[in-house]
Order: C-alpha cells, then structure tokens, then sequence
C-alpha cells in the first residue's frame, strides 16, 4: 500500500485548518472542509490504485478532481518524501543523427555516445525530457513523435523517424505538421531525447519521483557534455515535459552549482504538480534555473499545475482542466507538446499569438489586445509575467497557423471547467 493510503486520513480529521499553500491548485488557500467532505475522503482511492489509463479513460472533470484530492492530500502531511529515483544506467536516451537515424544509449552513456558522432554541439543542443510513459499511452506517443519530427525537420530537413511510422494517424494533418521535402546539406542542431517517462511506469512512481536526486543526475551528465565534448552551455536548450520539467529545473541548478553557468533556456511543458518533497528542499522549476525559463499550462487544473514556473507563462484558453478538442486530463497535458511542435516546424514559430493577462475572461474583456508576444519556440527572452491565448480545437492548433486545405472548422473559445472567477 502507498504512503498515502496511510496517512491520508489521519492527517485530513488532524489537520482540519489551512492547507499548506503552495500556489500549485485552484483551492490551495480554501480549507479542507471547504474542499473535500468526509464521504469523499472515504472514497478516495490511494495513488497505487491510480493507473495513468484509467485517466486517460476517465472524463477531464472527474479525473481532475481525482488527482487534486490526492494532491492536497499529499500536502496535508509532510511525511510523503520522495522515494522512487530510476538509476541513470535504466533511463533511456536517443540521439539522432543528420539522416535521422536513431541511436539508443543511456542516460550514463551519453557523452561517451555523442563524442563518437561528428560535430555534435556545434550548433544549438536540445535535450527533451519526456514526463510519461508513451509504451503505454498513444498520446504521449503521438506527440513526442510529433516533437522529435518538428526538429528533425528543423534541424536536418527531414521528418522521417528511423524505425516506425509517424504515431499519429490523425487524419487533419495541416500544412503545419505536413512533411517538408526540403533537404539540409548540414544539421543545424542536435537533438538528445532523455525519455524519463519510459522509467515512470504507473501513477505512484510519478508521485513519488525524487526530482531533484533525478535533476542532479541529468545535470551531472550536462556538466561531463560540457566539458569533455567542448559544447558551450549557451548552446543547450532543455525542452521538458510535465514532471520532467521540474526535473529539467533541478539538472539546471545542478550543472549551475557545478560549473557557475547558467543553461541557456528551459521550456516547460505543462509542468505538473509536485507531490512529494523533502522538509526545507527547494524543488521545482522556477525562474533563474535558465538565463530564460518559459511555461505552457494546458492542464493547470488537471494533471498539470496552475502556478507559474518560470519568467512568462502562458495559459491556453486560460487555466483550465483540459484544452478544447480534448477528452481526458492525460491528452490535455500533452497538447502543450503538441502546440509547442507546431511552432519548431520551420514558419509556424509565430503561430501562436498571445496577449499579457491575468485570466481568459480579462483577455475577452479586451478583446484580445494588449502587450502581445508569440507562445512556443519564438517566445522573447525579455518577456515576464502571464500570458492568455486562444488555440483551435484541431491541428493546426495556432490561431495564426495557415488555413487548413479543404476542410475548414473553428476552434472552440471557452474555458475548461472553471469559471473566471478561479481563474
């Protein structure tokens, strides 16, 4: 039985005060009374009873609520510390090559493996920390495979992943995920794929994932990139989903405390909530892990999180359980992968314009004006606070993105499942 199934009660009837705020959830400054009853406590499964499928088949509403059960749970008690750290020898890493061949290591072979392809770091390094498992969830599949073809694309001029087919057999591919049949005579970039999300095999190692002791692990690997292969910090670009953005924070702060550098820029997928911590540890992504950290939230009430996480956040259709065009809280986390691969595909950097405010209701009241900046890879490195868009339900999923050819359809403008007045 999970440690969570232990204690959840005792510490709900003991602690019927505040709960500890921590800005990761809507209710986080309501007390528990005033958010969870004793007849729903009881019928609060423990986190091993949880599987990552049953909320992906769960409806977003009620799986959202689910999860934030168990995460205000989580933070009623501090004795819930992180306890699962996969060892760097069982974490999965895949590199690429100009023609797109895919080569597999290891997270502790990694540099050993890169100083044997020529050139490597020359230009820009992006190393994407995936966040779930997509051997067992076919969205997560679909859009890490959509991520890693956007920058072979935009790297190499090419799309096709050696070893499959493309994972997403959607049929309204748009002109901004279509294949280009352009060719690079020489990559402008690399890409390092560290699939943490491989090692997260269910919903209770994702609870209680030591992030930072997974972070400093990861970050120990950048310090030996750097130094032994001679590729210059300001060339590497952390793109991290959900979890794996928080992991993304700590490999950061790491390499920085080691090398006195910081990592150029960090990209947060819907970064999710923090379950697990240890007493007086600083854990999670936040501003200064990178000289630029920027945040999409597409599930902020869901399985992502609501709190800001770095320099600009931005919150399609506002912070919401779900995106629209999305059934369940798991595809919701990922449409922030899948609209920030729209925008490395080479001339949709600019697909999704975004306007500073605090909540989708103050953007409608504004109709849409104000300070305006581009969500995704194009996103100004001087931008700070929050910032609100609308997105289409369908791929191309940027408001701005070219018109679909032949079946056209309109987006779908609301907020998923809260009013404005949570936002």
């Amino acid at each position: 039985m999970s440690p969570l199934s232990i204690f959840c009660l005792v510490a709900v009837l003991a602690t019927a005060t505040t709960v500890c705020a921590r800005g990761n959830s809507i209710r986080d400054n309501l007390k528990p009374t005033e958010w969870i009853s004793p007849r729903e406590l009881e019928n609060t499964p423990s986190v091993d009873e949880i599987t990552f499928e049953k909320l992906q088949e769960t409806p977003a509403e009620e799986a959202a609520e689910l999860v934030n059960q168990i995460y205000h749970l989580s933070q009623l008690s501090r004795k819930i510390e992180p306890s699962y750290a996969p060892s760097p020898s069982d974490i999965p890493v895949y590199t690429y090559t100009p023609t797109g061949q895919r080569v597999n290591t290891k997270l502790n072979q990694l540099v050993s493996t890169v100083q044997q392809q020529p050139h490597f770091g020359q230009q820009e390094v992006t190393i994407f920390i995936t966040g779930l498992p997509q051997q067992k969830l076919r969205d997560a599949a679909r859009a890490n495979q959509k991520l890693i073809q956007a920058y072979l694309q935009a790297y190499n001029g090419q799309v096709q992943v050696q070893g499959g087919q493309d994972a997403d057999s959607e049929q309204d591919t748009s002109s901004s995920e279509e294949s280009s049949n352009s060719k690079q005579t020489k990559p402008s970039g690399n890409l390092v794929v560290i699939d943490l999300g491989a090692v997260i095999r269910n919903f209770e190692e994702l609870v209680l994932l030591d992030i930072n002791r997974v972070g400093a692990a990861i970050g120990n690997t950048l310090v030996q990139l750097t130094s032994q292969t001679d590729v210059p910090q300001e060339v590497i670009y952390i793109v991290a989903q959900g979890i794996g953005a928080h992991v993304a924070g700590a490999a950061a702060r790491q390499y920085t405390r080691q090398t006195g550098n910081k990592l150029r820029r960090i990209t947060a997928m819907d970064p999710s909530k923090i379950f697990a911590r240890k007493p007086n540890t600083l854990v999670g992504l936040a501003r200064g892990n990178a000289d630029f950290v920027d945040a999409i939230h597409t599930s902020a009430y869901g399985l992502g999180s609501a709190a800001r996480a770095g320099d600009v956040d931005f919150y399609p259709n506002g912070p919401s359980v779900a995106m629209p065009g999305t059934d369940n809280i798991i595809e919701a986390s990922l449409r922030a992968t899948r609209y920030f691969a729209e925008t490395v595909r080479p001339g949709n950097d600019r697909n999704f314009p975004a306007v500073a405010a605090e909540s989708l209701q103050q953007y409608k009241n504004n109709n849409g004006n104000g300070r305006r900046a581009y969500m995704g890879i194009a996103a100004d490195y001087d931008l700070e606070g929050d910032y609100i868009l609308q997105v289409n339900a369908k791929s191309p999923f940027g408001k701005s993105a070219p018109a679909k050819k032949q079946n056209s359809y309109h987006g779908i403008h609301q907020t998923s499942g809260r009013s404005s007045s949570n936002n």
